[in-house]
């Protein structure tokens, strides 16, 4: 199991773990050991995740979701599988815990009277002084 939150977690069922080699540091162990961990979590037949969460989510996933609806995560900043492999499963929870986040509904809000006396002095000052510049002024 892999938690999420105190009250959501994943099954180790719906998450897979693919080594492949990775580039980058680590000299000709590079080229023997297979080190980056490609994550895949198939997003769309999750049973785990509400539908307002996986609407979130595909917006928040970009690019790393696939045509088919699953999240791909590739980790290969560090030269062990163990670190790569907990960092693409910490990359995971915390992509779902900001999807659990509900965005704010914005409130619609007028300027002030204040602000719009502000605003139009400020442009009557920009005009004289622009009207100050003219050729005819300089005769």
């Amino acid at each position: 199991m892999i938690a999420i939150t105190p009250t959501l977690s994943l099954d180790d069922s719906e998450v897979s773990l693919d080594f492949i080699r990775s580039s980058g540091p680590g000299g000709q162990n590079v080229n023997k050991v297979a080190t980056a961990v490609q994550l895949r979590f198939d997003l769309c037949n999750s049973p785990s995740l509400p539908a307002e969460v996986k609407e979130r989510l595909v917006k928040l996933a970009g690019s790393r979701l696939t045509d088919e609806g699953i999240l791909l995560i590739e980790a290969k900043r560090y030269r062990t599988q163990e670190q790569n492999r907990a960092d693409a499963l910490l990359r995971l929870t915390a992509l779902i815990q900001k999807a659990l986040q509900a965005p704010k509904k914005r409130r619609a809000t007028k300027p002030s009277l204040a602000s719009k006396t502000e605003r139009i002095q400020s442009k009557k000052r920009r005009g004289e002084i622009k009207a100050g510049r003219k050729i005819n002024n300089w005769e």
